[in-house]
Parts: C-alpha cells; sequence; structure tokens
C-alpha cells in the first residue's frame, strides 16, 4: 500500500474536492414544468431575472429555465467563481451538453462544476498531462517492471530454444516473432511456444467509481463521469490524451476473455501466452495423427450438433477439451474451419487483401513468390504465425490427394472464404482462391526459401 501511495499522485484529487456542490434553487408554482425536470425548473424567466435570482447564492447554485417560448432548448443558469454562467440545455431521454450525457440534471451539474473547477485551479497539471511525453515516473514502469521483465526472459529463453521465435520486431521488450523461419510442425501440447504478441489497447469510456488514477501518468482520474478511458482487455485505465501515449504492451487478462471462439487472435494468444490458438493446434495434430488418408477432409461436412459440443467443449474447458471421443474426423475439421471463420478479422487481413490479389495476377512463379511473401510480411505476428501453420498443415494435406482426394485447388476453394478477409461487394473468389492455392502449392518456396 506504501508503494502505491508513493505512485500515486494526489493534488487533483485535493483540487476536485474543493469544487462546490450543486445547490438547486427551487420553483414550487411552475405549471407548465416539463416532466424531465424538477423543481429547479422555473419556467420562462430572462437573462436578467436570472442573474437577480442567483447573484446572492454560493457557488454551486443552479437552476434551469426557458429563455422565451419559442426555444427549443433549455438553459441551466449557475453561479461559478462568483460570476453567473448560463449554459444551453437538451434532453432526448438524457440529459447532454455537446458529446457528454448523464442521468439527471444534478449529475450533470456536478460534473460541470468540477470541470469548471478543475480548469479555473488546476490548468497548470493538466497542461503537464496533456504534453507530457517522458513518463520516467510513471506507474505503468513502476508497477509493471516486473512483468515486462518476466515476460522479457521468456521470450529470450524460447529464442533460444524454439525455432519459431528468433526473430523480433524492435520497439517492445514484449513484442513477438514475425517472420519465423523453416517449419511449424505441430507441437507437443505439453510444450507450447510461448510469447507475446504486440498488441494495442482496446480503450473505451468509463465511469470509475471511488478513487481510481490513471496508470501512465499517476495523476487522479478528475471528473463526475467518463473520467478516462478503461482498455476492455486487460484493465488498463488512463486519462484520455494519457491513453494516446500507452505503449503497445496490452496483457489480456483470462477473466475478461469469454470462451476462445470469436475472440481476436493477438488479444487471445497474449492471453494464454501461446504463439498459435491451442484450438488450431489440437485440431491439426489430431487430423494429422488420424485424418489425413480420409477422403474428402475439409470438404466433407460433420454433425452440427457434434461441432458445436466441440466448440462449447472448447469454449468451457480450454485445452482439457478431448477430441478424442469425436471419432468423425469431419467433426474436428469442421470445428478448425469455424473457429477460423468466426475470427473478427481473417487470418489473411483486410489491408493485405489488395496486395495478395494483385501478386497472383503476375505471370512468372518466382515473382508470385516473391510477392506473396512481401504480402505476408505485412500480417500483424499472430497472423502470420497462425497463417503459416495452416499453410504447411494444408501442404501436407494435399501431398496425400491420390488418397483424400483434397488438391490444393480442392483445399483452397474450402478455405479462401475463411482465411481471406474479402470485402462484402466480392462475391466471385476466384482471385483469392487462386492466392491460397499458390500459398500451399509453393509453401516451400514462401516459407522455407527452396528453389
Amino acid at each position: 500500500m506504501e508503494n502505491i501511495r508513493n505512485i500515486w499522485k494526489p493534488e487533483l484529487y485535493r483540487i476536485q474536492m474543493e469544487a462546490p456542490l450543486p445547490h438547486r434553487i427551487s420553483c414550487n408554482h411552475c405549471p407548465d414544468r416539463p416532466e424531465f425536470y424538477g423543481k429547479e425548473y422555473h419556467g420562462i424567466m430572462s437573462h436578467k431575472e436570472a442573474t437577480l435570482l442567483l447573484e446572492n447564492e454560493p457557488n454551486g447554485a443552479f437552476l434551469i429555465r426557458q429563455g422565451n417560448q419559442n426555444n427549443d432548448f433549455y438553459t441551466l443558469s449557475w453561479r461559478f467563481d462568483d460570476k453567473i454562467h448560463h449554459y444551453k440545455l437538451y434532453y432526448d431521454g438524457t440529459h447532454y451538453i455537446k458529446d457528454k450525457r448523464y442521468d439527471t440534471v444534478y449529475d450533470l451539474v456536478a460534473d460541470g462544476l468540477i470541470i469548471c473547477h478543475m480548469e479555473l485551479k488546476a490548468h497548470g497539471i493538466l497542461e503537464m498531462i496533456n504534453s507530457q511525453t517522458n513518463y520516467t515516473e510513471s506507474p505503468y514502469v513502476t508497477l509493471n517492471r516486473r512483468k515486462l521483465n518476466t515476460l522479457s526472459r521468456i521470450q529470450q529463453s524460447s529464442k533460444q530454444t524454439s525455432p519459431i521465435l528468433n526473430k523480433t520486431e524492435n520497439n517492445a521488450v514484449t513484442d513477438a516473432v514475425k517472420k519465423p523461419p523453416l517449419d511449424l510442425t505441430p507441437c507437443s501440447e505439453d510444450n507450447p511456444l510461448l510469447t507475446k504478441y504486440s498488441k494495442a489497447h482496446s480503450f473505451k469510456v468509463h465511469t470509475f467509481k471511488g478513487l481510481n488514477w490513471c496508470e501512465l501518468c499517476a495523476n487522479f482520474l478528475w471528473g463526475f463521469t467518463a473520467q478516462g478511458v478503461k482498455c476492455e482487455d486487460c484493465g488498463f485505465i488512463a486519462h484520455l490524451k494519457c491513453s494516446e501515449k500507452v505503449p503497445n504492451h496490452c496483457l489480456p487478462d483470462l477473466k475478461k476473455i469469454r470462451g476462445v471462439f470469436g475472440i481476436d487472435l493477438t488479444t487471445l494468444l497474449n492471453a494464454h501466452s501461446s504463439t498459435l490458438p491451442f484450438v488450431v493446434r489440437k485440431c491439426v495434430n489430431e487430423i494429422e495423427a488420424r485424418g489425413m488418408d480420409s477422403e474428402g477432409i475439409y470438404r466433407v461436412s460433420g454433425f452440427a450438433d457434434e461441432i458445436e459440443a466441440l466448440k462449447m467443449a472448447f469454449d468451457k474447458d480450454g485445452e482439457a477439451a478431448d477430441l478424442s471421443v469425436y471419432s468423425n474426423i469431419n467433426v474436428i475439421a469442421g470445428t478448425l474451419k469455424l473457429y477460423l471463420r468466426l475470427l473478427p478479422v481473417p487470418l489473411i487481413t483486410y489491408e493485405v487483401h489488395p496486395k495478395l490479389i494483385q501478386s497472383i495476377q503476375v505471370k512468372t512463379v518466382s515473382t508470385q513468390v516473391t510477392q506473396l511473401r512481401a504480402c505476408l510480411d505485412m500480417l500483424p505476428p499472430a497472423h502470420f504465425n497462425c497463417l503459416q501453420y495452416m499453410v504447411q498443415h494444408l501442404h501436407r494435406v494435399s501431398q496425400q490427394a491420390e488418397v483424400n482426394k483434397m488438391s490444393a485447388h480442392n483445399l483452397s476453394t474450402v478455405f479462401a472464404p475463411t482465411l481471406v478477409a474479402t470485402p462484402p461487394a466480392i462475391t466471385d473468389l476466384a482471385f483469392e482462391i487462386r492466392a491460397l492455392q499458390a500459398l500451399i502449392e509453393y509453401c516451400p518456396q514462401i516459407y522455407y526459401g527452396a528453389k
């Protein structure tokens, strides 16, 4: 607790506590009062009348009025800093001024008084927060140093022992490999590959209860409502301005992630400290163990109710899900396709899609391979690794096409709608199929550098 007390800078909290509190000036006789206002509403009242009524009241005193019967808005008049101020009010189910909304008029006034007070009394601190670039004393550094050092040690260890982890991005200790060399053959479930991918925070405006402070600048999250932002994946909180400076070190909390299907790939992998989704790894392992010679693998549908049951098992039990109870290998294949189809962003992203289509239209194989490699380098690291794992697996499946009847073309026809992010306006996937077929057929040249 002492460490936290030393980190937190309480000056903004002290200043906020000095802000005036709302004090309603009541009007008991107002027959035309709107249903969404209470006794603070004074009916039609001029600017001068409101000023006279408030000038002897304490700071924080307020009333609501209508300037004249032709106005399509109401006016909030209050006393602050020993002056009378007037603001336009609107209501559409909630009370609002500009882009801020409130359930009650009291909340609106309380927040407004705090905002005005902070702008008046804490101007210097707020300017420093908005302009500061060097956070050497940030609690982000102090409280997360041990976590970041641990991740760094894991990454260094993994780079020495795993063929997938020997190329890192340059801008952060927790950034993951982008371009693994050689083979991504199915790895042991007892020895998952650990890494952390560079991931931006998923910040959303949040109203905090109680005392909270920014985890980047250490200053109090001041205000009555919508005081700052909170990451939906890891819980990191910050001022809105500070959130623009937070490094891409989001470390998702498993408690905030429900299941595994339909979850952003990078978020899920960071939460599980894994290079590959265990759904993909377990399904591929199972298919390569007992389904490579199954005719129509990935093309023949499994039973929908069994696929749903396995999906629920993955969401509920995670890596402990037992695939051996499903004798029909097409159920395993169907579940894998479902997982990939439900990714919010497919493995080949919308940004890479146009480059992919361009690369497949060049004439020579060597140029295609070169341009396809360039396309893959544009993918986020998590997508790059998972796509490589899948393409290498599909290449192995295609090598047994005489038995399973699934050539590179057949496999690309099945997987193109799932693996490639295609704009909705595109209904003919001929180019996408050709591109994925090229990835499968030229897999050794693309990923191994074979001639």
